[in-house]
């Protein structure tokens, strides 16, 4: 008889903790928050990058060759211009690159807030003006999608 007993208020304690256990399931805008959360909006999974880099498996040296890579180019087709002959006294300038998701490349040349002595717009329809054909441009990707990135590099003009 106990052993009756005994099995019917396990069975039953059983039965009905059941619900104790359940939890509530997140709404699909819930997860989505929290996984929006989890992302880190500032960092991009893979850099822009270019075939020759691509063999290069450490992240920072792909990095580094496509900047190098990139930097270099930006000083060649500038090398053989006007802005050293405008601009004796400027040895560097500072290039913002913006890379599209669909590889497309704009330049914007960066000057300090003090700088009235360059003419923005002479040193802008050169850089359009010689900025242009570049080899295939990957863009970074995030979360296996192709975003936008952009970054500044410093360019030294007159590199002999």
């Amino acid at each position: 008889m106990i052993k009756k007993i005994l099995i019917i208020f396990l069975f039953s304690i059983v039965t009905s903790s059941c619900q104790y256990f359940e939890k509530p399931v997140p709404s699909e805008q819930e997860l989505l928050q929290k996984e929006l959360q989890k992302i880190n909006w500032s960092q991009v999974d893979e850099m822009p990058s270019i075939d020759s880099c691509g063999p290069i498996q450490d992240k920072n040296q792909r990095q580094e060759c496509f900047f190098s890579f990139l930097t270099h180019i930006i000083q060649q087709k500038l090398d053989t211009d006007t802005l050293s002959v405008l601009y004796p006294n400027v040895d560097t300038i500072l290039v913002k690159v913006t890379v599209f998701p669909d590889s497309t490349l704009k330049f914007e040349p960066q000057f300090p807030n003090d700088s009235t002595r360059y003419d923005k717009a002479i040193i802008d329809s050169v850089l359009l003006s010689r900025l242009k054909d570049f080899p295939k441009i990957h863009p970074a990707v995030k979360r296996g999608i192709p975003v936008k990135t952009q970054f500044i590099l410093p360019v030294i003009l007159n590199v002999e």
